[in-house]
C-alpha cells in the first residue's frame, strides 16, 4: 500500500481525513480559502514537529528546498512562512483542539493494558499537573504570570496506564493549577493523583460526590482531629493510617466528610510525605505507591518539552501558540499511534528521532520502525528518558 510513497505521506495515511474535516467545518476553518487549507496548514506544521524546525521561515525554507517532493506529501504548493503565520494567527485553534482530542480517544485504548502497573488495583488511575512555558514580557505581554514574567502553562491529565493524555488546556501562567478541577469530568471509581496545588477541599468534595476518589499531598498547616489509627507495617516506610475529619472553620465545610490521612518515609528521597484520600479501602501501601506513578506525568511533560518544538514558540498571539501546541500533541499521538498500528518494539523517542530524518525516505514505514536489531537500539542515545519508554 505505501509502496514508492514518501515516509511523511505514510504518516498521514494514519489520519482519517474524515474526522479532520469534521474539526474544519466545524469552525468553518477553510471558509474563503482558496490555496493554503487548514489541512496543508496542519502538515507544514506537524512537518515543523517531526523535523525539529526552529521557526516557521525555518519550515518554509526546507519545503521549498524539496518543492519537488512536497505534492506527494499533501501539500500543494510551495508556502511562504508569511503565509503559515497568517494561518496560525486567524484560524481558529480549536480546531486542532478538536482533532487532538479524536485522536485521544482513538491512541488511548490501544495503550490500556501496555504499561506494567505494578499495583494490584482495577481502577482507572490518572494524574494531574501542569508545566510552564516561559516567554519573553515584551513579545507576549497578554500571557500573564508575575510582575515581571510572562509565561503560558499547559495542564494535563493523563492515564497512568499507557500514559495517554486524557486533558489539555493551555492558558496563560497565572491561571493555578487548581482551576483544573473545574474543568474535568470525574469518572466514577477512578483514581486522580495529584499534588499539593490540588489542595481546596471545597474542590476535592465535588470529586468525592462524584463517586470518584482522589490522592493528594497534604499541606503541614492542616487542622483537623483523628478519630481512630489503623495499625501499620513501619519497616514498609508507613509511618500512620488515619480516619481524620477537618476542624478547621472553612475546610470542615468545605468537606464535612471523613478523610483518610497516611503518613509515609520516602527513603530514597528522605521525605516525610503526607496522603490525604477519600478511599478507605485500598491498602495504605498502594496509595503512597499511587502517588510514586505520578511521576510518569513529569516525564510526559519532560518528553514533550524535549522531542517536539513547543519551548520555542512560532507565533505571538495565544491563537497561534495555541495552535502550535496542539499541533505538537497531535502529533505525538501519531506517532504513538504508529507505534501501536506496526507493532514496533521502538520507544517513542527512537521513532520520533527516525521519522526526523527520512520525512523524504521511501522505505516503507513498517520495515523502517520493525527492522532493527538490538545492537542498533544500544547505539542511540536515550537523552534522559529511558524510563519513558512507551
Amino acid at each position: 500500500m505505501n509502496q514508492g510513497k514518501y515516509v511523511f505521506a505514510q504518516i498521514n495515511n494514519f489520519v482519517i481525513r474524515y474526522e479532520f474535516d469534521k474539526c474544519v467545518d466545524r469552525y468553518q476553518g477553510n471558509y474563503r480559502i482558496r490555496d493554503f487549507s487548514c489541512w496543508s496548514q496542519f502538515l507544514c506544521m506537524m512537518f515543523g514537529q517531526l523535523t525539529h524546525r526552529e521557526s516557521i521561515r525555518d519550515i518554509a525554507i526546507c519545503l521549498k528546498a524539496h518543492q519537488n517532493k512536497i505534492y506527494h506529501i499533501g501539500i500543494k504548493q510551495v508556502i511562504s512562512h508569511s503565509t503559515i503565520t497568517r494561518a496560525n494567527e486567524s484560524r481558529d485553534w480549536r480546531i486542532y483542539a478538536d482533532f487532538g482530542k479524536y485522536l485521544i480517544d482513538l491512541v488511548r485504548p490501544l495503550y490500556t493494558d501496555d504499561k506494567d502497573f505494578s499495583i494490584d488495583l482495577d481502577n482507572t488511575v490518572y494524574a494531574l499537573d501542569s508545566t510552564t512555558i516561559d516567554l519573553c514580557l515584551s513579545v507576549f505581554p497578554w500571557a500573564k504570570f508575575r510582575k515581571n514574567k510572562v509565561a503560558v502553562k499547559m495542564h494535563a491529565v493523563i492515564d497512568l496506564r499507557g500514559n495517554i493524555p486524557v486533558f489539555i488546556d493551555i492558558t496563560d501562567g497565572k491561571v493555578h493549577d487548581v482551576n483544573t478541577l473545574d474543568l474535568i469530568d470525574f469518572e466514577p471509581d477512578a483514581f486522580y493523583v495529584m499534588d499539593k496545588a490540588y489542595v481546596d477541599f471545597e474542590r476535592l468534595y465535588d470529586i468525592e460526590i462524584c463517586k470518584a476518589f482522589f490522592t493528594i499531598r497534604g499541606k503541614d498547616n492542616l487542622k483537623f482531629k483523628r478519630i481512630n489509627s489503623t495499625k501499620v507495617d513501619k519497616s514498609t516506610g508507613l509511618k500512620c493510617d488515619q480516619i481524620i475529619k477537618l476542624t478547621g472553620v472553612k475546610t470542615s465545610k468545605r468537606y464535612p466528610k471523613k478523610l483518610r490521612r497516611i503518613k509515609y518515609w520516602d527513603a530514597e528521597n528522605k521525605l516525610l510525605l503526607v496522603f490525604l484520600t477519600n478511599n478507605f479501602i485500598v491498602d495504605a501501601l498502594e496509595i503512597c505507591m499511587l502517588y510514586k506513578m505520578r511521576w510518569q506525568i513529569e516525564l510526559f511533560f519532560k518528553w514533550i518539552k524535549q522531542h517536539l518544538r513547543i519551548k520555542t514558540l512560532w507565533g505571538y498571539s495565544p491563537n497561534a501558540v495555541k495552535t502550535q501546541i496542539w499541533i505538537a500533541i497531535c502529533t505525538y499521538l501519531l506517532i504513538a499511534l504508529v507505534k501501536k498500528q506496526l507493532k514496533s518494539d521502538l520507544s517513542l523517542y527512537e521513532i520520533t528521532q527516525i521519522l526526523g530524518v527520512s520525512v523524504f525516505d521511501k522505505t516503507p514505514l513498517n520495515e523502517l520502525l520493525t527492522n532493527f536489531s538490538k545492537n542498533e537500539r544500544n547505539k542511540i542515545n536515550y537523552n534522559q528518558l529511558n524510563m519513558f519508554d512507551l
